[in-house]
């Protein structure tokens, strides 16, 4: 269930808002005249979200290679990175 504080509670409960976010690891959304305006979370979650959403690009492109079948054999590949790891 979302945590949804108002705009004044923003500026009068600063602290406790961002305890919440520390101890729970996710947003609390603030609405600015009954209607939604900000998410707010702590840096380490947002970090997290982020560290995600580079992973899942990542994985997009590898599963765009398969696609495409820009791929190599696992002992080719394997012997890239042991020749990288002596130099």
């Amino acid at each position: 269930m979302p945590h949804i504080r108002s705009s004044a509670d923003l500026r009068n409960c600063y602290n406790e808002i961002s305890n919440f976010c520390h101890e729970y690891d996710e947003p609390v959304f603030i609405t600015k005249n009954g209607k939604g305006d900000l998410a707010v979370m702590s840096i380490e979650a947002y970090e997290q979200l982020v560290g995600k959403f580079e992973l899942y690009g990542l994985l997009q492109e590898g599963l765009a290679d398969v696609a495409g079948g820009d791929t190599r054999p696992l002992s080719e590949a394997l012997s890239g990175i042991r020749g990288r790891r002596k130099k």
